[in-house]
């Protein structure tokens, strides 16, 4: 170091600061340099990858008065597949162009990196999380308001920007679900922490009534009967001693050929217990698996159990500090192997050869190539590769006080099944407030979704926002979903699916493994990961 820098670096949703480098002048040969880290915030949470890159000042040339000459920067790498007038993109050449740093996008490009693939990922947003990414308030405000700043009296009332860490999609994880399979078997919690929601619940006839998953909560459940309790809890009996490998388990049931509303009837269950069985503990996004076999349904309600039983009050956690550490912590993994990250890089377009297949990636006059293009939906809207499967609807609701009647739960999933509401899809909500750093003391998040069924979507939202009570303000939000058309084995693009209305993990766990099977060309084994063996994991 051979004077005293400063440098601006970016600091994660707290604006920006100040890294100062000063040098210890009565160091004759090895300089000693101490570094510190200046901001106005409290509570400034800085990226380490970003500080060590700004270690390393913009002028690095001498300045010392010995007139030796600057050396040259290194000349960048040519390519005969460059187009005319264009610059290599990083190092030009990769395994795998990932676009988007979203949570599904970043943990194929942590799983990649681990396989020894070259990986370049770009995102167009100087954050990592894309939809899936946590915002404060300055940042929650300019998103739905046009990039206008909050009035000082938001503040006021809601706290300060560094109490919030806003989902924009906020999604429970089933504590012994495939995500958390895909954490243990990556090692990324080592760099989270997660605590675990205080309940889940169900909603029946206008009334929250929390979701008995033990034959001791069917017990003492007002959900059911004084009858039905005795037949759900011998239902879930059944289940938690079924092993698919074992036939004596099986009481001469095949689950493979029977169907759930068969084996509903062997138990004599009523038509509001296989509600809310199938749908806030199976899971399920509508009624049609009732006519399907009955195995995959009972796997979910006895990973639904299990999870319960394992980690407590609730099946599910959530990261402290909200979602937006997910991506994070899969960039990182993907970082130590060797991947390259660019934000804040906008990708103009999306080059194919004459056969129609992507080979690279433009920006500005810099070019990428790579044999695969991974991302989502937004990066290949313009080349016909996607369809609209339909919209959904959120609404981010601030509340000063817990949801009604659940206990004063400081965080909670709540499950309204379609028939409850004569509709065809679920209504989700998610509440999370500050037990998990999300927001300032006192202060509560509320998230309500669901599919956009009519031509009046906030309407749809009514018996999830009726359940609330009072609220301060909130962010409406209808977007569509967007699917792939082709599984992007003959042109290259492997495409993720849309966030859907769920407020839980699996639906988007399964396309990420589908994802990983159709660019890899194999199943990602998860069957002997859980929370007791992380074997094989990176």
């Amino acid at each position: 170091v051979s004077r005293d820098w400063e440098r601006p670096i970016s600091v994660s949703r707290h604006g920006r600061a100040r890294l100062v480098c000063k040098r210890d002048t009565a160091a004759q040969e090895d300089c000693a340099v101490e570094l510190s880290l200046e901001s106005s915030s409290e509570d400034v949470l800085f990226d380490p990858v970003e500080t060590m890159a700004a270690m390393e000042p913009e002028d690095t040339k001498a300045d010392e008065k010995n007139g030796s000459e600057d050396e040259a920067e290194p000349a960048k790498p040519t390519f005969d597949w460059l187009p005319a007038g264009c610059a290599p993109m990083a190092d030009g050449e990769y395994d795998a162009i990932i676009m988007g740093t979203g949570l599904k996008e970043c943990i194929l490009s942590g799983l990649l990196s681990t396989m020894g693939k070259k990986v370049l990922h770009v995102d167009r947003n100087g954050y990592y999380g894309a939809d899936s990414a946590s915002l404060n308030l300055s940042n929650l405000f300019a998103k739905f308001h046009d990039g206008k700043e909050p009035e000082p009296r938001i503040f006021e009332v809601l706290g300060q920007n560094r109490d919030y860490n806003v989902d924009l999609i906020p999604k429970c994880i089933m504590a012994c679900g495939k995500l958390v399979k895909m954490l243990l078997h990556t090692k990324v919690t080592r760099y989270l922490e997660f605590k675990s929601l205080d309940a889940s619940y169900v909603v029946r006839t206008g009334k929250v009534f929390k979701v008995p998953a033990t034959a001791n909560e069917a017990i003492y459940s007002s959900l059911l009967g004084l009858f039905e309790k005795n037949r759900f809890r011998k239902f879930l009996m059944y289940l938690q001693q079924y092993d698919e490998a074992k036939p004596d388990t099986h009481k001469g049931y095949d689950l493979k050929t029977m169907t759930m509303q068969q084996l509903y009837d062997k138990y004599g269950l009523e038509k509001g217990t296989q509600e809310f069985v199938g749908h806030a503990m199976a899971l399920q996004l509508d009624d049609s698996y009732l006519d399907r076999p009955a195995l995959p349904t009972v796997k979910a309600v006895i990973m639904y159990c299990y999870s319960l039983d394992r980690y407590g009050k609730s099946p599910y956690i959530y990261p402290m500090y909200g979602l937006g550490g997910l991506p994070e912590g899969f960039s990182r993994l993907c970082a130590i192997h060797g991947g390259t990250f660019m934000l804040n890089r906008s990708i103009d377009e999306v080059l194919f050869d004459a056969d129609g297949k992507a080979w690279g990636v433009k920006g500005g006059n810099e070019v990428a190539k790579a044999p695969m293009m991974l991302g989502d939906p937004s990066y290949f809207a313009k080349y016909d590769k996607c369809r609209e499967t339909g919209k959904v609807v959120r609404s981010i609701c601030f509340l000063n006080h817990p949801v009604p009647n659940t206990n004063n739960a400081e965080s909670l999933q709540i499950i309204i099944p379609a028939a409850q509401a004569n509709r065809k899809n679920d209504i989700y909500i998610v509440m999370i407030s500050s037990s998990h750093q999300v927001t300032a003391q006192g202060k509560y998040v509320a998230i309500c979704s669901t599919v956009v069924e009519t031509e009046n979507p906030m309407a749809e939202l009514r018996p999830a926002l009726g359940l609330l009570g009072p609220i301060m303000t909130k962010f409406d939000d209808v977007v569509p979903l967007y699917e792939p058309k082709a599984d992007g084995l003959q042109d290259g693009c492997f495409i993720s699916k849309s966030f859907d209305a769920t407020s839980h993990f699996e639906t988007t766990s399964l396309d990420v493994l589908s994802l990983y099977k159709r660019v890899t060309g194999k199943e990602l084994d998860l069957e002997a990961v859980n929370a007791d063996n992380t074997k094989g994991d990176y």
